[in-house]
Parts: C-alpha cells; structure tokens; sequence
C-alpha cells in the first residue's frame, strides 16, 4: 500500500510539473490557460520525438491540431458557406444571406499557423469569419493558401496575392454584390505577415485599380532580422508560442535545413553586407519607453553569408515587411494593429505601428495587456476565454466604424 501510495504522489508530482506554467496574475481562467498552453506543448514534445525518430515531420504532427478542429462548410440563418476556389486557391466563402440594402462590405482574411499549420476551416477561423460576415453583413473570403514544410516561401505569399488580386477585379466584386470602396485585408500571426506584405504590394501592382479600404494585423509576424527583441526575452517560455517554437515556423517558411534554424536560435543568420537592414527594426528607436524595460540593445552579431545566399527569402520584404522601406509605406490604408503583452511577437507589431504613423499612415494600436499570442481565437467551448470574446468584438467595431 506505500509502495502504490508513493508511485501514485510521485506521478502526480510529474504530472503537475508537467502541466504547470507560470501565468500573469493580470490573465483571466488562469488554470484554463496554463491547460491550454501544456496541451499546445505535449503536442510539440511529440512532434519533436517523431522527428528525430524519422517517423513524421515536426510540422505535420502539430498539424493534428489542424485536423482535430476542421469542421465543414455549414451554413446556417445567417451566412452562407462553401468551399471552392479563386484563381486556382483553395478558400472558404462566407456570403450574407439576408437581402442586402445595398453593396457590402468585405472581409480578406489569411489565417495563422507559422505558415506552416491552420486552415480557413479550422473552428476558431471559421467562427471568426462567420461571426465577421453575420456583424458586418459583408462577404468574407478566408483564404486556404499552401502550407510548409511542402511548400516554402514565396508559395504562400503568392497563394493570397493571386486571391486578393483576383477577388479585387471589377467583375468579380459585381459578382458578389460588394462595394469596391469597402474592401479590407486582415489576418492574424503570419496571417498577419501575409496581409502586411499584400497591400504592400498592391500598392506598386499597377494592373490593381481598387484600393484596399481598410488593413488589419493581429498580433503579426513582421520581422526575421532580430529574434531577440525584449519580447522575445521576456516570452522565451511563454504561452502558447516561446520563442523556440517561433524561431522553427520561420526557418521552416524558407526550408527544411536545419543550419537556418540553428542559426536563427542563435540569432546570427543575418549576413554583415544586409546590416544596414537592421535600421528598420532598430526595437531602441521605435518602442516606447515603456516597453524597453530593462532590456539593453545591443549591435547584432553577424553570421556568414552563405545561408542569405541559400535562402535569401528571409531578407526578402515580402516574408519580413518591417524590411520594407519608409517610400514603400507612404500611402497604406487605415490600419488596425493588435498587439498582445504575453507575445514574442508584441514588437514586431509595435515597431511597424511606430513605421506607419511616422509615414503618415492613419494607425489604431490596441495593445492587449493582458492577453497572449492567438488570444483572439478562444471564443467557442471547451476553450472559451473572455479575453477572446473581448479582443474579437474590439476588433469587429473598428472594422464596423473604418470599413
């Protein structure tokens, strides 16, 4: 009976090891969070077993998560979904059933995932289109764009450009009875990367004549220079996404050679000829005092040239759209950033928002302070949080007012 008492404690202990997660005192349901957050790392523990065992890639194991939440194109009273495709890309279509008063709105959207896991018809993406489509009476296109580590970059840039570019022809907004005044591209994490780099884009395509209304970032990926900004410091072993986890979805977006994520890890895979980048995301000169800290910025360190040559996509502004020049940003559209405290990716958003407004672009920065990364997708049971619900309705009444 001591012997079976003693193993049972001992299990216990592992387990609550195990499971336990320091969590900010400012974060609501904290228990369900850290629940959240082991879950999300079992699953990476697997993963990385797996791959070192040769039995599946690292990323196609994390895309059980993918695989566990698809839920099919259901309509119901108030939106109609289906699935099919735009110049040849798969996407899930979300379209008003009520007879509209007039042209609608509509809604682009790239869901998140690392550019590697996630999909339009993962449940959390598919509440968030449905409910977007149901409040704003707008059409929502949820793009299903080519994943890694199949396909790398730039497929993924490409894949939502080809639907943006085609869904914006005059055509095709008459097709769906949307306004070509009222259009916005948003998405999150590296959906949030993606959209970036989109109406940057479009804003030098000459052959796009409707002009994008209205951009949204939630808690995006903008940069691959410096993957050790105080955020990245002060989240290494944070929720949801450390900064281990980060580094590999952006190595990953260019290849499957491990010596980019190695050097990534290490912070040197930035060659000494494209220093003078490192100006754009230059975290001393473009946070505030306040998100600082007490972290002291130091001269990056250099790595050699030979990976930049190999896989030059990771200096490419299209990946990285902090890398963008300060000409490239002037003419932007309204632009909501969503930033989250608990995030690696809290300064990539905040240093594009210090970008944006100094190039006269009209900016609304809702920094979350007591939030995490993919905060905004727990809005459904069992995984409901209230700062998920909290972060979506902010993010829908600023579409409702600038759209």
């Amino acid at each position: 009976m001591g012997a079976k008492l003693l193993c049972f404690c001992l299990a216990s202990a592992l387990v609550a090891y195990y499971i336990y997660t320091p969590i900010p005192e400012n974060i609501e349901e904290g228990w369900k969070v850290m629940l959240i957050t082991s879950l999300f790392r079992t699953v990476g523990h697997v993963a990385e077993v797996a791959d070192r065992l040769g039995l599946m890639h690292y990323m196609e194991v994390m895309r059980l998560i993918t695989i566990a939440e698809h839920v099919a194109p259901t309509s119901d009273e108030n939106v109609t979904v289906t699935d099919t495709e735009f110049s040849n890309v798969a996407v899930r279509l979300y379209l008003p059933r009520k007879p509209a008063s007039g042209l609608r709105r509509a809604v682009i959207y790239f869901h998140g995932g690392g550019w590697c896991v996630g999909q339009a018809g993962m449940k959390s993406y598919d509440l968030l289109s449905r409910w977007t489509s149901s409040q704003l009476d707008a059409v929502v296109v949820s793009v299903n764009y080519r994943l890694a580590p199949k396909y790398h970059f730039p497929v993924q840039f490409e894949d939502v450009y080809s639907v943006t570019k085609f869904f914006l022809q005059s055509s095709v907004l008459s097709q769906y009875g949307v306004d070509p005044n009222r259009v916005c591209v948003a998405g999150d994490s590296a959906g949030g990367n993606l959209a970036a780099a989109v109406v940057q884009k479009l804003l030098e395509d000459s052959e796009v004549t409707t002009r994008i209304r209205a951009h949204v970032l939630l808690y995006p990926a903008l940069q691959t220079l410096d993957l050790n900004l105080p955020s990245y410091q002060q989240n290494e072993n944070g929720l949801i996404l450390p900064k281990s986890l980060m580094v590999r979805f952006w190595s990953e977006y260019f290849t499957t050679d491990s010596s980019l994520r190695e050097a990534m890890t290490s912070n040197r895979h930035v060659p000494a000829e494209s220093g003078h980048l490192f100006q754009f995301v230059n975290w001393s000169n473009l946070l505030p005092e306040e998100m600082k800290k007490d972290y002291v910025y130091t001269s990056p360190v250099f790595g050699s040239s030979k990976l930049a040559k190999k896989y030059p996509g990771f200096l490419d502004p299209r990946a990285a759209p902090l890398l963008a020049e300060d000409a490239r940003l002037h003419g932007l559209p309204p632009t909501y950033v969503l930033t989250c405290e608990y995030d690696v990716l809290r300064d990539d958003g905040v240093m594009y928002v210090s970008r944006l407004r100094a190039a006269g672009v009209r900016v609304t920065h809702d920094h979350a302070k007591d939030a995490f990364h993919g905060a905004l997708m727990f809005v459904s049971s069992p995984t409901s949080l209230p700062v998920g619900n909290r972060l979506r309705n902010r993010y829908i009444a600023w579409l409702n007012e600038n759209l």
